[in-house]
Parts: C-alpha cells; sequence; structure tokens
C-alpha cells in the first residue's frame, strides 16, 4: 500500500512530511515486560516493530490481551477452588491467601505463555 507523501518547504529545501500514527492507548505492566523481553532476547523482531511504527500498538494489544485473560483466569481458578465471598466474611485470612495464591499462578501462566513466548509443557 503506497501512501502519498506531503512535502514541508524548509528554507531551499523540501523535506518529507512523516508523522507517526496516533496511538493513546497505555502499553501497561505486560507491554512494558514484553518489551524489555523481546529488546533482548529478539532484537530483529523489536527493529522490525520500531521500523515500521507499530511497536506501540502492538505493545498495548498484548497488554489488553493478557489482563484479560489474566481476569479470565482468575475467575476460572476462584470456581475451581470454591474461593467465595462467603469465604471473605468467614474467614478473611483464607480467603487473601487464597487469592494471592491464585493471583500468583495466574500471573505465571500470562508470563510463560504471552510474555516470554515459553511453550506450554
Amino acid at each position: 500500500m503506497m501512501q502519498k507523501l506531503n512535502y514541508i518547504r524548509c528554507g531551499d529545501y523540501y523535506i518529507p512530511d512523516i508523522r507517526l500514527p496516533e496511538e493513546n492507548r497505555p502499553i501497561g505492566r505486560w507491554g512494558r515486560m514484553y518489551r524489555d523481553y523481546i529488546k533482548e532476547h529478539n532484537p530483529i523482531r523489536f527493529n522490525d516493530l520500531c521500523l515500521s511504527s507499530e511497536l506501540w500498538t502492538y505493545l498495548a494489544d498484548l497488554n489488553e490481551q493478557a489482563q484479560k485473560r489474566f481476569e479470565l483466569i482468575i475467575e476460572q481458578m476462584k470456581v475451581a477452588e470454591g474461593v467465595t465471598e462467603s469465604m471473605k466474611q468467614c474467614d478473611q485470612m483464607a480467603w487473601v491467601g487464597a487469592m494471592n495464591n491464585i493471583r500468583n499462578r495466574a500471573e505465571e501462566i500470562i508470563l510463560r505463555e504471552m510474555i516470554y513466548e515459553e511453550d506450554v509443557v
């Protein structure tokens, strides 16, 4: 897809009017982790995303997907393990412990599957 280039006159010269696409969504926690990971472990992919000006959009999309998956995994684990609001009212410390355990496991799943792109065993 060829786009028409516009030029700006600067003194005696015309220079291309090149602008990056506007992306206002935050890249968030997961996007930052993935950016750091590919910068170190897959610099070719990182450079390709930078040069095509798709890096920020890609990271924002990945962050949104990872956050939705994270929340879904937490909800599924809560149901599977019987962590309910009534448990929270009856025994707060047990509920906090169970929720911390679930959040930590869900985070590990996201890191393995989406950030560090490891194959699931």
